[in-house]
């Protein structure tokens, strides 16, 4: 098999990881090629988010593992492919000579055991470093239950090291992964929050969950995240909705990704890590998923409505994050601007702030946006509801040149 067919077989089979964020690397190359600082990486991304500023593919597709959920699991009848470190690190450099790509994102299927695999991926990533000496961005994926010592090497070789959690409950992962443990997976995470430093994956750790696979709701997942973030201070939680790539009687009968549902997840998910918000405030056991139709922010304040409307120019600047339409660059240049005067609504739109949401849950100078016989909650909701299928509508429109 030559290269090229290697490279389409491998590079399709690595299209469902969602994890290959390229952010928060300051490597620099001192006598070779490629730059993580500054302009060194490229962030391009998909329409579903996912970025595309690397050369994405697996070590192999062979593996040893029978995921129900998995493309390449054991049990499949697919073409096969496994690369040799050589190959990686010569094509890796080649297409980042061309400018096609800004670095290398890493993953495999496991073969023969966790160990035998890891030494594959650091094989690689000791050609491209040392013989190659590429200095550029690489993100790694690393194998649940290989030795402390690969973690070690691999780590000090890399700018991010990731390992899927893959499922949000233990159950879950034995209904569908059985070969898989939760366990090996967070012990990675906590060696790498052990000896995280400058030059042992500086751009930090990261994991993905499959959402819709298994009947957890949103609450067992942003509770999921939370606990990870927290714990083993990740950098990021990807969500990847489930697609149906198999036929297992395991598995749901869904016709399409859940693709709205992981969208409310990553608006939740920078919530969390942002404005303060914690699961308790955007779900609970009455409700224990997020609302399709709306934003959880809009979602979180109708259910408090009793908390709203919020005067802009007196409310603290936590309060700020807590308004729909309101982030964290316009809060403050809000707090900055109210020192001077008073904010009215025709201030709000050049400060950033989505007018169109937050119009429903602010008062300016103890005035509301319309009449304050609307504050409530069917009306907002239609609303915003309304609005939001029309942006919809409008991103989806061809943009003139000559409007």
């Amino acid at each position: 098999m030559n290269i090229q067919e290697k490279l389409k077989i491998l590079a399709d089979s690595a299209k469902y990881d969602a994890s290959c964020s390229s952010s928060g690397s300051i490597r620099k190359s001192k006598d070779g090629i490629g730059n993580t600082a500054y302009s060194g990486i490229c962030h391009s991304f998909a329409s579903d988010g996912r970025c595309i500023s690397l050369l994405k593919i697996l070590l192999t597709n062979c593996c040893i593992f029978d995921c129900k959920y998995c493309l390449n699991r054991k049990s499949n009848t697919i073409k096969r492919a496994i690369f040799t470190p050589e190959e990686i690190a010569k094509i890796t450099i080649n297409f980042y000579k061309r400018n096609y790509i800004e670095g290398l994102f890493l993953s495999s299927g496991i073969i023969k055991s966790p160990d035998y695999t890891m030494n594959l991926l650091i094989k690689t990533m000791e050609l491209l470093r040392h013989k190659y000496h590429f200095g550029g961005y690489i993100h790694a994926k690393a194998i649940p239950g290989a030795s402390a010592a690969s973690l070690k090497k691999l780590g000090s070789l890399v700018d991010k090291l990731s390992a899927n959690i893959e499922l949000p409950t233990e159950s879950g992962l034995k209904l569908l992964a059985p070969n898989k443990e939760t366990s090996k997976v967070t012990k990675i995470m906590q060696y790498v929050k052990d000896n995280k430093n400058i030059s042992y994956v500086p751009a930090g750790q990261s994991t993905q969950m499959i959402i819709g696979a298994t009947k957890e709701t949103d609450k067992d997942i942003i509770s999921k995240s939370e606990y990870l973030y927290h714990k083993y201070q990740l950098k990021r939680v990807f969500y990847s909705a489930y697609i149906p790539v198999n036929k297992d009687k395991l598995l749901p009968s869904l016709m399409v990704p859940p693709l709205k549902r992981e969208n409310r997840l990553y608006q939740a998910d920078w919530l969390l890590r942002y404005y303060g918000f914690k699961t308790q405030d955007l779900l609970d056991n009455n409700n224990p998923n997020f609302n399709i139709l709306i934003d959880p922010k809009s979602d979180f304040a109708l259910r408090h409505l009793n908390e709203f409307p919020k005067e802009i120019n007196t409310c603290s600047y936590k309060e700020l994050l807590k308004i729909p339409g309101i982030g964290i660059k316009s809060a403050k240049r809000i707090v900055s601007s109210r020192k001077i005067f008073t904010l009215q609504f025709k201030d709000l739109k050049n400060m950033g702030v989505v007018l169109k949401r937050a119009k429903y849950f602010i008062t300016c100078n103890h005035k509301y946006f319309i009449n304050p016989e609307y504050f409530e909650k069917k009306f907002i909701e239609s609303n915003l509801v309304l609005e939001d299928k029309e942006h919809i509508n409008n991103t989806n429109k061809q943009l003139s040149l000559f409007e």
